[in-house]
């Protein structure tokens, strides 16, 4: 005889013959019914913003989670429900949480790049994320990142995909005329990668690598910081030893094939189409370098914000969704099904997939599997900001005096992002430290946000 028996027979509500409510044929079905009904309300945006008021009410009656347990135990959950419904207005504050001003816009032209960094940008469309929120969405893909720069500039673009460094390099005039942009969210981390060609696989060593032509998408990049970065920690001046040329990504494949570069650092689905193509192979991914690196980045102007408020909050609900969604595993082969098409990536669905699940051919001969290849954590921190300050400083891409702090903070809506994140009931919104800035590695160097012309100094191969 047990008292653990699966069937539950000595407690007073079990059912010898069934569950509890008698509507399933053994109580574990019945949990697991509740539990998929709880799961299914976190589907639905309403559902889910009435939820998290709720949450954030009850935590804040019993902030000790040990008192909120004994009350529970003490008084059972339907008295407890009542009495705390009789001293807290859930039903107002709800509707108060679900208010919504009018939007300001509706038809709105957002750019992009056909690049999977964009993802949760371009599956926000065909998977009706957008219409959710009542805006009505052309996305307009674009050629290569100037003229995404450029477009953003003369109004032709509500907002776009931009590269993360670009909205810092924009609102300090570099390369183009100032204007004041944000980074609202983080599109992706990790995902991209050092190609080679083929001819190249016995010369691994970046030491050997002088005189090597590398292809990379734009200078104010990830790809381009990273890059540097990884050549001079081996000891080549990026700028003197290798050449770097400035290549929109969809013609790095054939430049590759013809000969005219011998590798690129790329984004997806470029590194992984190299290897089914034949023509490359992946020498190290982005995220060996820095893992939780930033890429690219959801853009837009300083001046559509203040003038479209509601609208652009809209669009933030919208993306947060998307960038949830494309953070379950489980989700990835409907998504990269959805954004394989022509009018997105144009590309084939089992290449951008391997590049989104980390289960790859690697050009080598080997399948390597890491789920940790391509991510979509949304929280701008405002630590990336100031490391890719370090990094245009380091190569003469600034060369005054910066204020990193403030201007990360102008640029990056580290803020904004949580306050949204939390009224959909995103738990990295509570991510730590709150400061935002989360200190990390690259390539093994400590980066310390407190102290980033210290870190600058530290770089023996620099022009500042």
């Amino acid at each position: 005889m047990s008292d653990k028996n699966v069937f539950r027979p000595y407690m007073e509500h079990s059912k010898l013959s069934g569950c509890t409510c008698g509507q399933h044929e053994s109580q574990s079905a019945h949990d697991q019914a509740e539990e998929n009904a709880r799961l299914a309300r976190a589907q639905d945006p309403d559902t889910l913003s009435q939820d998290f008021v709720e949450a954030a009410a009850i935590r804040a009656l019993f902030p000790n989670d040990i008192t909120r347990r004994r009350f529970l135990q003490a008084v059972g959950i339907g008295t407890a429900m009542a009495a705390i419904s009789s001293v807290l207005p859930l039903g107002s504050l709800q509707a108060m949480a679900d208010e919504r001003g009018p939007l300001e816009k509706t038809n709105l032209r957002i750019g992009f790049i056909p690049i999977n960094c964009a993802t949760p940008l371009i599956m926000a469309d065909p998977l009706g994320l957008y219409r959710e929120q009542g805006l009505s969405v052309h996305l307009q893909k674009t050629a290569g990142w100037a003229l995404v720069r450029d477009n953003m500039l003369n109004g032709e673009l509500d907002a776009s995909h931009m590269l993360a460094p670009m909205p810092l390099a924009i609102s300090m005039g570099l390369g183009s005329n100032a204007q004041p942009m944000r980074v609202a969210t983080i599109q992706n981390i990790n995902g991209q990668a050092i190609v080679l060609a083929l001819k190249h696989k016995a010369n691994r060593d970046p030491k050997n690598w002088k005189g090597f032509r590398f292809a990379i998408p734009f200078e104010y990049s990830m790809h381009n910081f990273l890059l540097r970065y990884y050549l001079a920690e081996h000891g080549l001046d990026p700028d003197r030893d290798v050449q770097l040329r400035v290549t929109p990504p969809a013609e790095m494949i054939a430049n590759l094939r013809a000969g005219n570069i011998d590798g690129f650092f790329g984004p997806e689905p470029f590194n992984q189409r190299a290897v089914y193509d034949q023509v490359g192979f992946i020498h190290v991914l982005s995220k060996d370098l820095w893992d939780g690196h930033p890429c690219c980045s959801f853009g837009v102007s300083e001046a559509f914000i203040q003038q479209n408020p509601n609208t652009f909050a809209a669009l933030y609900r919208a993306i947060l969704n998307a960038a949830a969604m494309a953070q379950d595993k489980t989700q990835l082969p409907t998504i990269a099904k959805a954004i394989a098409t022509p009018n997105y990536l144009n590309q084939p669905e089992t290449v951008i997939l391997q590049a989104l699940s980390g289960r790859y051919a690697d050009g080598l001969g080997a399948v390597q599997n890491e789920p940790n290849r391509s991510g979509f954590a949304p929280l701008p921190w405002y630590s990336m900001a100031t490391w890719m300050l370090t990094q245009m400083k380091r190569w003469g891409y600034v060369r005054n005096e910066v204020n990193y702090n403030t201007l990360a903070e102008q640029v990056f809506l580290l803020t904004d992002a949580r306050r949204q994140m939390a009224a959909l009931g995103m738990a990295e919104a509570e991510a730590q430290p709150d400061s935002g800035y989360k200190p990390f590695n690259v390539m093994g160097r400590p980066y310390d946000p407190s102290a980033p012309d210290e870190y600058l100094a530290g770089f023996d191969i620099r022009r500042a």
